[in-house]
């Protein structure tokens, strides 16, 4: 069966995103797992400068173990066999990340103290867990010699992010924008800007999202300031920007990760949104709810492949990462999960599979997908784009406390 139109799996890969969306939560949890790497282990920081020439001396292994999120590739690991297939590598593929917070919870004491975490490859979001990984000195820095690929064909904006200058240790695998959805039923204008969001003609009718990082950046560039060159003086005026908002009666309820369905419904008009959120419940259900990256710009998340220290297979992780970015195989992995690849090349590829298609539904399925903006983005698109706030760990919980206080009043 044609895996991008039973509508079953649609529904599957849904949830899955929904979930994962979760990980750039800075409550509970993640506080948990922050407040353990900040002083549950002693003596747990190290200096990378240990490790010397750290590839010197590494060789392939031929097996190697990588943690992802479920659904994060299609049930056939089509990827990982193709991989195989071409290196001779066997990949032990593991959905063990769940939540991030978590999920660094069980990897966090190991690491501490240079114990084998079960994994060579891990996927993580940008955002506090990652933020606190490379602090420690957790992760591998990766030898871009080994990464031809990666450097031909990654995109300019996935190549210099600001929670990681020069990808030093990280590369991306899949990334998403935050944004403006709307239902046109409901809306009688083109939604185009922040502003409408604060807009007493919608009142009652606007969803905000729950999660302090995704509200401080729209407060932020609401107030026109960048996210990932802000200060904690901006960061004030945009919680009071938040609190107006909140104040006014616009915002019906801030949202962690069940806003489709009332904005499916009408119960909101407009809400922030995630792009692949979006892109799903269109292909799925029919819908024609529109995304927007408002004047002001919106941001883009990005969830990151990284070699942790204690590594027993390096070579096979880092052949593994620069292999995902080979467009035939980055074109694969955009057609199952329906978010944005950091290939851009991998547009190109889509088309001409459409093209060569036999089966008239995946042909149609895979020609709409590649002219999705909300799958690859052009240029002026991501020229509105922004990373989000670059937080050392130690200001993590003042900033979390600081917008947690808008949305859980």
């Amino acid at each position: 069966m044609n895996r991008r139109s039973d509508p079953a799996l649609l529904r599957g890969l849904t949830r899955a995103r929904l979930t994962r969306r979760h990980t750039l939560q800075a409550g509970g949890a993640a506080a948990a797992a922050l407040a353990l790497a900040s002083c549950g282990v002693g003596g747990q920081q190290r200096d990378p400068a240990e490790d010397g020439n750290y590839w010197s001396d590494k060789e392939r292994t031929g097996n190697l173990r990588w943690a992802n999120w479920p659904l994060y590739m299609d049930s056939e690991r089509t990827q990982i066999q193709q991989f195989t297939e071409a290196t001779g590598i066997r990949v032990d593929y593991k959905e063990d990340v769940h939540e991030a917070p978590s999920f660094f919870g069980q990897i966090q004491p190991k690491l501490a103290n240079g114990d084998d975490i079960g994994y060579d490859l891990m996927v993580l979001t940008n955002g506090f867990e990652l933020a606190k990984l490379i602090e420690l000195g957790y992760l591998v820095q990766l030898d871009h010699t080994r990464l031809p690929a990666f450097a031909e064909y990654a995109g300019e904006v996935y190549q210099n992010s600001t929670f990681d200058p020069g990808n030093k240790y990280t590369v991306p695998y899949a990334s998403g924008i935050t944004g403006i959805a709307y239902n046109p039923e409901y809306v009688d204008r083109e939604i185009t800007s922040l502003k409408d969001l604060w807009d007493p003609e919608f009142a009652g009718k606007v969803g905000m999202f729950a999660d302090p990082q995704e509200i401080a950046n729209f407060g932020l560039l609401a107030n026109g300031v960048r996210p990932g060159e802000s200060t904690p003086e901006d960061w004030e005026a945009a919680a009071d920007k938040l609190r107006e908002q909140r104040d006014s009666g616009v915002v019906r309820s801030y949202y962690e990760q069940d806003y489709i369905q009332p904005l499916t419904t009408g119960d909101l008009w407009m809400t922030m949104a995630w792009s692949g959120d979006i892109y799903q419940q269109n292909a799925e259900e029919g819908t024609n709810l529109k995304f927007v990256i408002p004047d002001e710009g919106a941001t883009l998340w990005t969830d990151n492949l990284m070699i942790p220290y204690t590594s027993k297979a390096p070579v096979d992780a880092i052949e593994l990462m620069n292999f995902l970015y080979e467009p035939e195989i980055a074109t694969g992995l955009t057609e199952y999960i329906g978010y944005i690849s950091p290939v851009p090349h991998a547009q190109e590829v889509m088309a001409e599979w459409a093209d060569a298609e036999s089966d008239g539904e995946r042909a149609e399925a895979l020609r709409e997908m590649s002219e999705s903006s909300l799958v690859f983005p052009d240029e002026g698109d991501y020229q509105k784009l922004h990373n989000y706030v670059a937080l050392p760990p130690d200001q993590q919980g003042e900033f979390s406390s600081l917008f947690q206080a808008v949305t859980q009043s």
